[in-house]
């Protein structure tokens, strides 16, 4: 049986949806964190679930050797467009290890993990990013605030993008947070999940104890203010190994 993200990540549908991201926000968050990390040049940074690769592009801008990896070969297809001496991108399952690499910094973005029905995946992936992380490497995950995001749901919508009329159901059933979005195109119906996990930084802290990395500083936005429960809108964690 597959997984939600084997289908509707490599689907136009997913692009259509989520193309009003906020590319500036992404770039002053990239900025936010090489300034506060303070990364030399010379150190390496994997993204992780890199989709079509605006932080990669954009670290790489800024300096960065950079590599970019993402299940969706559709993603990888467009983000190696970029591609040159010090930025490569290449399709892989966050769950393997990453053989005859290492990096400096890995960078876990855009709510990029929960995503599996099996939670020893999770421990599996946070385990593959130890094996590929240098010493005193530095992991940042950037997740929901999932106990905002259950006590604001939002439990129908409708987005009207390019035509299509998308209406999105969600829904908080065993720890997942479920959006269901249905739409036609062409007279011909369609609907797409997505299924993640309601984490909560208790159990990043009980993950990351089943491996070499420790917390060290947790924010709540892409400003790296501090972390409020009821307050933030997204939890930001950096461990270090």
């Amino acid at each position: 049986m597959k997984n939600w993200f084997d289908s509707w990540f490599d689907t136009k549908y997913y692009h259509i949806l989520y193309k009003n991201r906020d590319y500036s926000e992404a770039e002053n968050f990239i900025t936010n964190l090489t300034t506060d990390l303070e990364i030399n040049t010379n150190k390496s940074i994997l993204d992780l679930a890199c989709g079509k690769g605006r932080h990669s592009i954009f670290l790489n801008k800024l300096g960065y050797t950079t590599t970019g990896v993402d299940l969706s070969k559709a993603s990888i297809e467009h983000a190696s467009q970029f591609t040159n001496n010090t930025l490569d991108f290449f399709v892989h399952d966050m769950r393997e290890q990453i053989q005859n690499k290492s990096f400096d910094y890995v960078f876990n973005l855009f709510t990029s993990i929960g995503y599996f029905e099996d939670d020893l995946d999770n421990l599996k992936m946070l385990s593959s990013i130890d094996s590929y992380t240098n010493k005193d490497g530095v992991l940042v995950i950037d997740f929901m605030n999932a106990h905002k995001v259950i006590t604001h749901l939002v439990l129908d919508e409708v987005k009207i993008i390019d035509g299509l009329t998308f209406n999105i159901n969600r829904k908080l059933e065993n720890g997942f947070i479920i959006k269901t979005i249905s739409f036609t195109d062409n007279d011909q119906n369609f609907e797409f999940q997505e299924k993640v996990q309601a984490l909560k930084l208790k159990d990043f802290e009980n993950y990351l104890k089943e491996t070499n990395f420790s917390i060290y500083k947790v924010a709540g936005d892409y400003n790296l203010g501090n972390f409020d429960i009821e307050k933030s809108n997204r939890l930001i964690i950096f461990a270090k190994k």
